[in-house]
């Protein structure tokens, strides 16, 4: 235990513990419903939870039915059981976004008691709060994407690591399945982060203990089927399968990457953390100047900035380098931030009080007021720049979403005028702020974002240029999430190698279009695209053959019914392909 006061925090009674609760909660659960698969990470994992739903293939993850090997399948299983689970309620993609929510709950539970056990009773809570306050999670802990599972499974080692003194067999168990579990979700990084960072503690004497050498021993086996079951069922299946997941896209890129990789993006973690991690990492760093003196002598101080520097070199040295990854770096920065709570001097504590009430305040103001904006259609400068972002958006008033948002900016106001004045204050209020403003982007604004981020109306628009009868459709350029996105939104099946045997063709590309290579052969009938993408363009072309006679207007992104209506009588005419 840190020998610092506690006198002089108020504790944290029922009631104080019931609303942190449900500020969890509602922060956890707000987002994960109500939109389509957003491009990129959202709607990757999706299609491949798909798979798992239309095929009941487990075992092999695959888009568009072609492997996809690059993370086991624990999420994405996970996810096809909340979406099996929920599927009278929920579409697809809404019941697998719950596995994001049960992930992430986890990921605060065991922070929350790592949080408690490091530094004693009252900094559970304060350690949920911070995390929920960082300003990495807001977006990342409400998307399907794998990466929340690998912070359960750190989440679940940190605890194991601070059990260790006190329930030597418990610790074992906590680490070796943190350790599974992650990698279950990502590969071999969280088994690598796990024997490093033990490596790291075993420097210390205070670590040299036989507890802990029981909990390593302990976590063996409880590690053991994670690290077994699914890899050896993939080889049973295909050795081939098993090599290209094992060597090709894991160990054999990381050797190739630390014989010759490019080394120039190995400072982005630095970079980056003083906003992802904010308001964790400031309060990080003061909680280690105050014990700098005993820093390394402390049994706390040191599984903290171990695990911390363990992770921010060993994410820095691999292939992939992205702000999603940072993820597990947040759990010791929150963790080290608690301890900084009762040391934090009152001057400091208001300063970060009122920089996130204002803040988020004003940022709030602004959302209202750009959506009304859009609602009453008038010159504002920040309405012309919404309607050019997404030329064409028709706003529509859901009221549900619409009273949802007002209670939470009421309470919002009720909590930041009335909650107890302690060095705790500055992180719930923090926590509080980033919650209204995601419920206000989730209510209000979800309209606006999921239209410009969402691939439906494209499909549908594209689905509608079909003629009324066609042998196939091949691709060009497209990438198997693209293909998945047709199938999923529109039932539209695009073919890699059937080019040739196709009357439509459809590709993808820039703004500016490329030439085909067989361009006499083709005339475009339709070309289209997200309204928030100026740049992604996607445009159908039919063979000579079946659309000489007809009219393609190039300029449109889309067929009118009149011209729809025309092509289907010409092509009727005709008689069906094939």
């Amino acid at each position: 235990m840190f020998p610092y006061p506690h006198a002089h925090e108020p504790p944290v009674t029922q009631t104080k513990a019931l609303f942190l609760a449900l500020l969890c909660a509602v922060w956890v659960a707000t987002g994960l419903v109500g939109h389509d698969p957003w491009k990129p990470d959202d709607a990757h994992s999706f299609w491949l939870v798909n798979h798992i739903l239309q095929s009941g293939d487990w075992l092999v993850p695959a888009v568009a039915g072609e492997p996809n090997l690059d993370k086991p399948p624990l999420f994405y299983l996970t996810a096809a059981m909340f979406a099996k689970l929920f599927h009278s309620v929920f579409a697809a993609h809404d019941g697998a976004r719950l596995a994001s929510g049960f992930y992430t709950a986890l990921t605060l539970l065991f922070t929350g008691l790592a949080g408690r056990e490091l530094f004693g009773g009252g900094r559970g809570w304060a350690a949920a709060v911070i995390l929920i306050g960082c300003l990495g999670m807001l977006v990342t802990a409400h998307q399907l994407v794998t990466d929340l599972a690998l912070l359960t499974g750190c989440a679940m080692m940190m605890y194991g690591f601070a059990l260790v003194r006190r329930r030597t067999r418990m610790a074992g168990i906590l680490l070796g399945t943190g350790a599974g579990i992650g990698f279950m979700a990502k590969g071999f990084i969280a088994p690598m982060l796990f024997l490093l960072i033990s490596a790291a503690l075993l420097l210390f004497r205070n670590w040299r203990t036989q507890p802990f050498y029981t909990s390593l021993a302990i976590a063996a086996p409880c590690a053991l089927p994670w690290l077994a079951i699914w890899p050896g069922l993939l080889y049973l299946h295909s050795p081939e399968l098993f090599a290209e997941w094992a060597w090709t896209l894991n160990i054999g890129r990381w050797f190739e990457y630390a014989r010759g990789g490019d080394y120039g993006e190995a400072l982005y973690y630095v970079k980056i953390l003083p906003w992802f991690a904010w308001p964790a990492l400031p309060l990080a760093a003061w909680a280690v100047w105050q014990a700098r003196r005993k820093v390394l002598h402390e049994p706390e101080f040191q599984l903290l900035l171990a695990s911390f520097l363990v992770m921010l070199i060993t994410l820095s040295l691999v292939p992939n380098i992205k702000d999603i990854f940072a993820l597990p770096m947040l759990l010791p920065l929150t963790l080290l931030a608690t301890a900084a709570l009762s040391t934090l001097r009152r001057g400091a504590a208001n300063a970060l009080d009122w920089f996130g009430i204002m803040t988020f305040g004003l940022l709030a103001i602004v959302m209202w007021w750009g959506w009304a904006g859009l609602l009453l259609d008038n010159h504002a400068k920040i309405t012309q720049w919404l309607k050019e972002y997404q030329s064409g958006f028709e706003i529509t008033v859901n009221p549900a979403s619409f009273w949802i948002a007002v209670t939470a900016s009421v309470l919002w106001l009720i909590l930041v005028w009335r909650v107890g004045r302690s060095m705790r204050r500055a992180v719930i209020n923090w926590a509080a702020g980033t919650t209204l403003l995601w419920v206000l982007a989730m209510t209000i604004w979800l309209p606006w974002l999921d239209s410009g981020k969402s691939y439906r109306n494209m499909v549908a628009s594209l689905k509608q240029a079909l003629p009324a009868h066609y042998r196939c459709i091949a691709g060009r350029r497209l990438n198997n999430d693209q293909r998945a996105t047709l199938q999923y939104f529109g039932g539209i099946a695009v073919h890699r190698q059937a080019q040739h045997a196709c009357d439509l063709l459809l590709v993808y590309g820039s703004r500016l279009a490329e030439p085909l290579e067989d361009e006499a052969e083709w005339r475009k009938i339709w070309e289209g695209g997200r309204i928030s993408d100026k740049n992604e363009r996607f445009r159908l072309y039919m063979h000579g053959d079946r659309n000489r006679g007809t009219r393609a207007d190039v300029g449109e992104t889309r067929i009118t019914g009149e011209h729809r209506a025309s092509l289907r009588e010409r092509v009727c005419k005709r008689g069906p392909v094939g």
